[in-house]
């Protein structure tokens, strides 16, 4: 059984879909969810799908060992950052296999600061004609990595940030863990 842990700093709506989509999965399971705030509603989320969650400080995930051995005494195969936002030390992605969602089409508006209505504010506001959804490998680099998969919306002349992120949410919800699901069992 490969396993999962997931890590997110906002409300959790992408984990909780994972979660539900790997809930009675033959070879993947999510076995826990990771924040770096403790008051996260990811948190909750989590707690009400009967998975373990966790709460770490960001001394925690840069300056200490205790949540990397916690991960490996777990036998995690992937991390997914499902809106996480900080970046993850190196020793991370040494150690494990981390996939994120991006909430644009890299290369493009992507970097430190591009997170939610930052990204759509900046690809509006440079006339795009499409946005959509990138997945990818991280490395020790904001928003870079292998890309492994990405899908495409309209942009349509009315829209608001409010409306590209409720089109880019849809692409997540549909994408995100049919690619978790590639990657692990692709790799079995």
């Amino acid at each position: 059984m490969k396993k999962i842990a997931i890590f997110a700093s906002g409300s959790g709506s992408n984990a909780e879909n994972i979660i539900r989509f790997f809930k009675n999965h033959p070879s993947v399971m999510v076995d826990s969810v990771w924040s770096n705030k403790a008051d996260a509603f990811v948190l909750e989320r989590a707690e009400r799908l009967n998975i373990e969650a966790h709460a770490f400080t960001k001394h925690e995930l840069a300056e200490t060992d205790g949540l990397l051995n916690e991960l490996q005494n777990r036998k995690i195969d992937l991390i997914v950052l499902a809106g996480f936002l900080l970046l993850l030390p190196q020793k991370f992605v040494c150690e494990f296999q981390v996939v994120n969602i991006h909430p644009a089409l890299l290369p493009d508006y992507g970097g430190k600061g591009m997170y939610g209505a930052h990204v759509h504010q900046a690809v509006l506001a440079n006339h795009e004609k499409e946005s959509g959804i990138t997945i990818h490998l991280v490395d020790e680099v904001y928003d870079h990595g292998k890309i492994l998969f990405q899908a495409k919306c309209k942009i349509d002349p009315e829209d608001t940030p409010e409306i590209l992120a409720g089109k880019i949410h849809e692409l997540e919800m549909l994408h995100f863990p049919k690619t978790i699901e590639a990657l692990l069992t692709e790799s079995a």
